[in-house]
């Protein structure tokens, strides 16, 4: 009887030309002038040529920064520095994916039904949050904190905080008062988004008196 274990599942072909990373390796022939028979021989580039691999993966994403970077890395782990000089922003990163074939976020809850979110929606519900968050004072580097479970305005407030520059922590509503001032007191934050209650296991909670708490515990709001 032979030792080697039973190959539960293998990729068909039309499954692995789909799949991201075959993309990326066509991509390596067509730009780069690079052939890779496989993952392990990509793989074994990757870790011999460390600033043609990131620099690849770069161009290939197409990651925008609105300053150019110096260098790929500088230094090695677990001290590297990465593209040093380049100015980054997530949602700018996540709306260059903006289309109208396909929703941006599908949604369910508990109680049922699929809620869809379009990409313009949701660009245009952030673009509205984070115009508030700056009507609050929010700049870079300002701390906005969230109790809030994981709903669609999760990520619009994520998405608003995160188009400003400023910093996003949050907690979830299940969690107690001190956990939360816990988290959100040593950060300093200048605002708080809250929900007075969610729903779990078909019952609802009311957490009025926590936000009350929790507001009470943060003189920076």
């Amino acid at each position: 009887m032979s030792d080697a274990p039973r190959l539960l599942w293998q990729p068909s072909k039309a499954f692995i030309e789909e799949s991201n990373l075959w993309n990326y390796i066509q991509w390596l022939k067509e730009n780069k002038g690079l052939n890779f028979e496989g993952y392990g021989e990509l793989w074994k580039w990757s870790i011999d040529n460390l600033e043609d691999f990131w620099l690849s993966i770069w161009e290939y994403f197409d990651v925008h920064s609105s300053t150019p970077f110096e260098h790929v890395v500088a230094g090695a782990m677990p001290k590297a520095s990465w593209f040093n000089g380049s100015s980054l922003n997530y949602a700018e990163h996540i709306f260059k994916n903006e289309n109208t074939d396909n929703p941006a976020i599908i949604f369910s809850s508990e109680n049922g039904g699929i809620e869809e979110i379009s990409w313009s929606t949701l660009k245009a519900q952030v673009a509205s949050f984070a115009s508030f968050l700056r009507s609050q004072g929010v700049e870079k580097g300002d701390r906005v904190v969230a109790f809030i479970p994981n709903i669609p305005e999760a990520t619009i407030g994520f998405l608003a905080a995160n188009a400003i520059g400023a910093v996003w922590s949050s907690c979830s509503p299940d969690f107690g008062s001190a956990s939360v001032v816990d988290r959100f007191q040593q950060i300093e934050p200048k605002v708080l988004i809250a929900v007075d209650g969610y729903r779990y296991g078909g019952k609802a909670f009311n957490k009025t008196d926590v936000v009350e708490d929790i507001v009470s515990e943060l003189p920076t709001l």
